[in-house]
């Protein structure tokens, strides 16, 4: 499949991605990858609702790479929406080439050690390295809300914040 777009974002599909990513980037599918999630059969029927009459398949890491390779997932230009920076790491580790990263949204997991990097980005230093892990399959991590905002330099607001 021909990842346009790769949104690292715990909120998964709202708003902002069926009214200005998937337009933005091209996509004419989302496919969110968690595994938590793809078991969920409540999400697994509410997401694709949220989506707005794009197609949308909610799969674990595994099957995302399945249909990556898939005769139909070769056909579709997909933006994928990891939950997780470790999902986003997996799905990188099992072969698939976004034509970016971007990290979106990721609200604080209550009992952890996390830093507030943005005002909706909160990252601990075990996620920090998973980043870093991310950069070094080739890519520059950006951040940022909506298409139109300037693109920051992820790693670079890491390291500003002691990550």
């Amino acid at each position: 499949m021909a990842v346009v777009h790769m949104r690292i974002d715990n909120r998964l599909i709202h708003g902002q991605v069926t009214t200005s990513w998937v337009s933005a980037v091209g996509a004419d599918r989302i496919v969110v990858t968690n595994d938590d999630v793809a078991r969920d059969p409540v999400q697994k029927l509410l997401l694709p609702q949220a989506a707005r009459g794009v197609p949308t398949s909610i799969l674990s890491v595994e099957e995302t790479l399945e249909f990556a390779r898939s005769p139909q997932g070769e056909k579709e230009k997909v933006l994928v929406i990891a939950k997780l920076p470790s999902d986003a790491l997996r799905l990188l580790e099992g072969g698939l080439k976004p034509r970016e990263v971007n990290v979106g949204n990721q609200a604080p997991t209550p009992g952890t050690r996390f830093k507030m990097v943005t005002h909706s980005i909160a990252v601990t230093p075990e996620e920090a390295e998973i980043y870093r892990k991310i950069a070094a399959h080739g890519y520059t991590l950006t951040c940022k809300m909506m298409p139109s905002d300037r693109p920051g330099d992820f790693l670079e607001l890491l390291r500003r914040n002691g990550l």
